[in-house]
């Protein structure tokens, strides 16, 4: 007899099941019952929220480098698994593969990144005066995703970029396709990524996403998962509340060129004058 595996929310790197003890049934594209996944509750998120708050300073003030091997570790880990992501995704098989190894093609190119990012956004400024005038960029803070419907290149093109910066982040997984997501948080546990820098919660959208946008300690939303017009346009009213910096990109193509939108979208500027001399 086959044992059938329990798919729960990932909240501080530990597998907890939703707080309401509620689920809802996963099936395939033609229809068949696969699993039951977690329904996460607004404690849950908050729960989730706590946790990325508590991981922000040590993984923002890690060095760029490490998050970058870190990175690079979680597309080994997940090349290793490739056989069984393939099997989750539930397309056909070549499709599979070929989106598993997009993703780890996706890791590799931010975990290249990380050490980079801040030379291509920091600068040296021309001032009138015998100072050094430097800007650099740092980490916003807890970005909340709401991740789009591909399953796994999706969700990998909207998490790296948010914590490769050093950022934390809060994940509402694809409501219909949440499978995958639920076993690269398996992934990202063993790795050397530290518990709460990325928190994935299974569930409703329209349950989770405004709650997450109103929240006071969440700096930043990503709505690329939401195609509900008016849902959208609530979480983005919601987050003005304390100047949460949103992202609301048009359908994207996940096989292309990400850029760098992703990664500067959840990054401030700092700037800081010294004086010339000794």
């Amino acid at each position: 007899m086959a044992v059938r595996k329990t798919y729960k929310l990932f909240i501080g790197g530990a597998f907890p099941r939703s707080e309401s003890g509620r689920s809802y049934p996963v099936t395939s594209p033609k229809g068949d019952f696969l699993a039951n996944a977690s329904r996460a509750s607004r404690k849950d998120a908050r729960d989730a929220v706590v946790a990325a708050r508590k991981a922000f300073p040590g993984w923002s003030g890690a060095t760029a480098y490490n998050r970058g091997q870190i990175l690079y570790r979680v597309a080994e880990m997940l090349e290793g698994r490739r056989a069984q992501f393939a099997e989750e995704l539930g397309t056909g098989r070549k499709a599979a593969l070929e989106a598993v190894d997009a993703s780890v093609d996706r890791l590799v190119w931010y975990a290249g990144w990380s050490d980079k990012i801040a030379s291509v956004r920091g600068t040296a400024n021309p001032v009138a005066g015998p100072y050094f005038n430097l800007s650099s960029p740092e980490p916003t803070g807890v970005v909340a995703v709401v991740a789009p419907a591909d399953p796994l290149l999706g969700l990998i093109s909207v998490v790296a970029p948010v914590i490769v910066t050093g950022n934390t982040c809060v994940v509402i997984a694809s409501e219909p396709s949440p499978l995958a997501a639920i076993t690269l948080a398996e992934v990202l546990a063993t790795s050397d990524l530290p518990g709460g820098v990325v928190n994935v919660l299974t569930g409703r959208q329209e349950e989770l996403a405004p709650w997450l946008a109103a929240h006071m300690d969440v700096n930043g939303l990503d709505l690329t998962g939401v195609k509900d017009t008016d849902l959208a346009l609530r979480c983005e009213q919601s987050a003005a509340e304390n100047l949460k910096r949103v992202l609301r990109p048009a359908s994207p193509d996940w096989a292309a060129d990400p850029g760098l939108t992703r990664m500067t979208r959840f990054l401030e500027t700092k700037t800081v004058w010294h004086p010339q001399g000794t």
